[in-house]
């Protein structure tokens, strides 16, 4: 495991040896799914997946086990309406939120590479999520572990104007699927570039690409699967995450860290000042996260109903309380409130209400909102400087402990007359136990093979030089 910049010579880049393995790894994802059943009009019964959301809306729908044709008389025209409108505002936070509130972080140097990050995400995780990422996570497979190749290339995703009919996925069956596959594939946008907050300045531009698209497939797919399709091991054991706490949050954060920990401490990292270049950016980032985090948390009722408008609520407060939460926490601690912490608090007390926010009621957002922004501050100083690891922009400080913290809180506080089922913490413990262990290590493999092909560092003169340079040839210059 590296622990500082690599002194060993410069590796040119092995493509075919990665495309290799990468082609490995798919085949051994087919060898766990078996061939998608077609699309049926008359399917059976569902078991009750209230515990599976954001898969289920709150309102009675046709029980369908897998995804099917219907007519266009059986939309609902208010609830289409609503996902379209939070498919955008959860887009809105990776381009431009999630771009300008990690640029502004890191130092001038390195704006352009990191704002490249998550425009580059957005558009692999676009075609990916075309080819195999949607049926890998989203329809039924012969395990619990993994779906089928039924909708690669998004087959079956139709819209038959002359029959009046349209396809509409199980899981969300008042909207059009083509409207759900988008607002899912919003989601596993955000997931990987989150991962980019805890490597930024020092990770090589080609060995990005190559990460994130596997992770995507060998790490995310499998665990949204899991989590929010009916079938999935967890589903069954009934861990509650409405909205990612667990499949987005903890998962990412929990990756962070393993890049973190493999690419080692940037040069002068503890010594040479590393201060945000623009928090002017950084603010309005966190605010477009805010704003689109609507559409994360209420989208994922996937019906314009009143669990839609109780999990904004709960959003609102617990974001507003994380806020001051590790606010007054830093203030009490340092002297003085930072622009910087304000963000970062609401931040994990967005993450933190993710979990949660389909389940609780205002008061207990307040509680979990409260723990965050105290628990994550915490993590992202105390225990960061104790452990020494380079968290550039604390990812996992915010990310995966803010999501441990929504995920068992989650558990404590669900109200069974807002989501009709009971929480259970050590339920919780599963789906928190079993994303961490999965997800660090599979990240961890995935690393040390590209480590062992074409390199993961850039040089050390390519990180003084700065990223924008090295990595684009551009410059703010």
């Amino acid at each position: 495991m590296h622990t500082g910049p690599s002194t060993e010579p410069y590796r040119r880049p092995k493509a075919r040896v990665v495309a290799t393995l990468l082609a490995t790894l798919i085949l051994a994802l087919f060898a766990a799914a078996n061939p998608y059943r077609a699309c049926a009009q008359d399917a059976a019964p569902a078991a009750d997946t209230a515990a599976a959301a954001p898969a289920a809306a709150a309102t009675a729908a046709p029980t369908l086990t897998e995804p099917a044709i219907v007519k266009f008389s059986d939309i609902n025209s208010g609830d289409t309406a609503w996902m379209l409108a939070s498919t955008a505002l959860v887009l809105l936070m990776t381009i431009p939120g999630l771009a300008l509130f990690y640029g502004g972080m890191v130092r001038k140097k390195n704006i352009l590479a990191t704002l490249a990050q998550s425009f580059v995400i957005t558009c692999l995780v676009t075609v990916l999520w075309y080819v195999v990422g949607y049926s890998l996570a989203f329809t039924p497979g012969s395990t619990p572990y993994l779906g089928s190749f039924g909708h690669a290339f998004l087959s079956g995703v139709v819209y038959m104007h002359d029959a009046m009919k349209l396809s509409v996925s199980h899981l969300g069956p008042t909207i059009p699927e083509s409207v759900y596959a988008m607002f899912q594939l919003t989601f596993a946008i955000i997931t990987p570039a989150l991962i980019c907050g805890s490597f930024a300045e020092r990770m090589k531009f080609s060995a990005l690409i190559w990460f994130m698209c596997i992770w995507l497939l060998v790490v995310y797919c499998p665990i949204a699967h899991w989590v929010w399709e009916p079938s999935g091991w967890l589903a069954v054991k009934g861990v509650l995450d409405f909205a990612g706490g667990t499949v987005v949050h903890i998962n990412a954060g929990i990756a962070g860290l393993a890049t973190a920990l493999v690419l080692g401490k940037r040069q002068g990292f503890g010594k040479d000042s590393m201060a945000p270049s623009n928090l002017t950016l950084t603010v309005i980032g966190a605010s477009l996260l805010w704003v689109g985090w609507f559409g994360f948390n209420a989208g994922s009722a996937v019906a314009a109903d009143g669990r839609a408008g109780m999990a904004m609520l709960a959003t609102q407060i617990a974001t507003a309380t994380a806020a001051l939460a590790w606010m007054f926490t830093e203030w009490a601690a340092k002297g003085k409130p930072s622009v910087l912490g304000i963000c970062s608090g609401a931040v994990a007390g967005l993450v933190a209400i993710t979990p949660a926010s389909g389940y609780v009621g205002p008061t207990a957002s307040i509680i979990i909102g409260a723990a965050a922004g105290v628990i994550c501050f915490i993590a992202s100083t105390s225990v960061k400087r104790a452990f020494g690891y380079d968290d550039s922009l604390d990812a996992f400080g915010v990310h995966c402990i803010g999501g441990i913290v929504g995920a068992l809180l989650t558990g404590a506080l669900a109200s069974k007359e807002i989501c009709g089922v009971d929480g259970s913490v050590l339920t919780q413990l599963w789906g928190v136990g079993s994303t961490l262990i999965y997800g660090f290590i599979v990240s961890l493999i995935i690393l040390k093979i590209i480590d062992a092909t074409i390199g993961l560092r850039v040089t050390a003169d390519e990180e003084q030089q700065g990223l924008d340079i090295a990595m684009h040839g551009e410059s703010l210059e």
